[in-house]
């Protein structure tokens, strides 16, 4: 990479942006001697957090899978059960769902915004599943289907009413998975708060990071207590060693959350920069045939974690990697979207539900740079450079 940027001014795909109180902050941390997982910068990020996804509490570890992870277990996903959930998105989701010992279902994703097909989840429920003993259970595989994880991906939620409309009906757990959208809004209410439990991440390509850390966000006393409790090694006394159950090592160090507090104070200006590039891109590359910006819809406020092309290698003249490889050769770097998860070995034995979309999805997209601090000249190359591919 050093190379790279020595010889093309490499423009990365997503870097974090520290030029707030990062360093005041976790300078403070080592003065004191506050470096672990109690101090004073924890609280306050995690109040930041819940008062940016308007959640009663939240619960602060060391990245967003570990969040994922105590949000299944205190959701009440137990072995052998199932959870529904989308097959395009990061492997962290449906390895947290193996964590627990239960198997993800996977659903399609839907052409437009590219989120899980809210339809398909519901036809699936109705069609593919029966209820027994006022249980929900594959028809196909006999599991018992406990929750819904919904992945808002690239900063656009999923439609959500029909999600939340439908769990009700059956009794099912919502756990989002948000981690790629802090800041969005869907039909003017937070992502994050329209489940049961939440989960951010923020890992150093995230809107906000931590360098590594996550978040758990809850309006349940309950749910949140116990997923603190889990994430203590589970000690159940303030000062005898005693443990009446497995915990984990998950809680965040005061470092982290430091950087964390310094982030969030300049949140809605670094959602306000992913706007903006969003909206050049949409406009350097409205005619070029083949290109399409992927956009959002009228009921939602996305933070376009990341800007993402779709590219018709027919229209266009070229695919999504050879596009990727000319934008490197030129030291733009631009990335996949992720393959969908059932067509990985972990998940072969998977049920995946009617899924077409998402291949074409993982054949076509790719994400441009993106990062809060991308300078206009640098974005004006990537424009550039996908306009002349077009043209060779």
């Amino acid at each position: 990479a050093s190379v790279a940027g020595e010889r093309f001014n490499f423009v990365p795909l997503c870097e974090p942006e520290i030029t707030g109180n990062e360093w005041r902050y976790i300078k403070e941390c080592l003065d004191t001697s506050w470096v672990s997982s109690i101090g004073s910068y924890v609280d306050r990020f995690e109040r930041a957090v819940a008062a940016a996804t308007d959640s009663r509490h939240a619960v602060a570890v060391v990245n967003g899978t570990a969040a994922l992870h105590l949000a299944l277990l205190v959701a009440g996903s137990e072995p052998e059960d199932e959870v529904l959930m989308p097959a395009l998105t990061f492997i962290a989701s449906g390895n947290a769902v193996r964590y627990v010992g239960a198997w993800p279902v996977f659903i399609d994703s839907e052409p437009r915004f590219w989120q899980m097909d809210a339809q398909k989840l519901c036809d699936f429920i109705r069609a593919g599943c029966k209820w027994k003993d006022g249980s929900l259970y594959n028809r196909e595989t006999g599991r018992r289907i406990t929750g819904i994880l919904p992945v808002h991906i690239l900063g656009h939620p999923v439609d959500m009413d029909p999600v939340a409309e439908i769990a009700a009906e059956y009794g099912l757990a919502v756990i989002e998975d948000a981690t790629e959208r802090l800041g969005a809004r869907y039909r003017g209410r937070a992502v994050g708060h329209m489940g049961d439990v939440a989960c951010f991440s923020f890992n150093g390509n995230k809107l906000i990071t931590t360098g590594g850390g996550g978040m758990l966000v809850t309006d349940d006393a309950a749910l949140a207590g116990r997923a603190r409790h889990l994430s203590t090694q589970a000690k159940a006394d303030l000062v005898e060693y005693i443990h009446e159950e497995v915990g984990y090592n998950y809680r965040l160090s005061n470092i982290q959350a430091a950087m964390g507090v310094a982030q969030m104070e300049r949140l809605n200006e670094y959602i306000a920069a992913k706007k903006a590039i969003h909206q050049r891109y949409s406009e350097g590359l409205a005619d070029i045939p083949g290109i399409e910006v992927l956009g959002g819809a009228t009921w939602a406020d996305p933070v376009y974690w990341l800007s993402n092309v779709a590219v018709d290698e027919n229209r266009y003249g070229m695919g999504s990697r050879s596009l990727m490889r000319q934008l490197g050769e030129s030291g733009l770097q631009a990335r996949p979207l992720w393959c969908p998860l059932h067509q990985l070995k972990p998940f072969a034995n998977c049920t995946a539900v009617d899924i077409d979309v998402a291949g074409n999805l993982y054949r076509e997209a790719l994400s441009l740079p993106s990062s809060v601090g991308l300078a206009g000249a640098d974005q004006d190359r990537v424009i550039a450079a996908v306009r002349k591919a077009y043209a060779v």
